[in-house]
């Protein structure tokens, strides 16, 4: 199985200091949902793991959250795709939850849905702790300049970090490497 994990927010859709609230607020990030139906037709399976603070701030609900997602799926499957399994931690980040990255815990409820090691497979973000989260399940870190990416890799980026302009360009890489070659 070809597996890839994507952070959502600065790396699907625009990021917001003061939270992406609503399906208005939820904007896509030009080139993600093409770059996603892109892979989804060579092959890929698309999850998606993030941090979803807002629900336990109370700045939105679960309803609202899960209409964002409805979308993300609506837009992708307009261009012909279809996006995996999206996994949301609602938690705030100090109730000390087992989800919340850099945590790994996302991840491996992706590994376990898919019955998949998560050694080697890439997870795309735009922070430190996707980051982190990508190393404590041995999975390749993918560094993104959207969102926060640019402001992450001006610090320290764990040892083989890949970094790529935007989710466009990873699923350049990704289908470039995994299409057959001629012999």
């Amino acid at each position: 199985m070809k597996l890839l994990i994507l952070d959502r927010d600065g790396v699907i859709n625009h990021d917001s200091d003061s939270y992406i609230k609503s399906v208005q607020e939820w904007i896509p990030i030009p080139g993600s949902i093409e770059a996603i139906a892109q892979l989804s037709k060579a092959g890929w399976t698309v999850a998606v793991a993030t941090n979803q603070s807002g629900i336990a701030r109370g700045y939105y609900d679960i309803a609202t959250l899960e209409a964002m997602h409805e979308r993300l799926r609506e837009l992708v499957a307009g261009q012909g795709g279809e996006v995996g399994l999206i996994v949301y931690c609602p938690h705030g980040p100090d109730e000390g939850c087992a989800c919340r990255k850099p945590k790994p815990g996302m991840l491996q409820t992706i590994a376990n849905h898919y019955a998949v090691d998560l050694a080697g497979i890439w997870f795309v973000g735009d922070s430190s702790g996707d980051l982190q989260a990508a190393l404590a399940v041995d999975s390749q870190p993918v560094l993104v300049k959207t969102g926060k990416g640019s402001k992450t890799l001006a610090g320290t980026l764990p040892t083989g970090t890949l970094v790529f302009d935007d989710l466009a360009a990873v699923a350049a890489e990704l289908i470039h490497k995994s299409a057959p070659q001629n012999q």
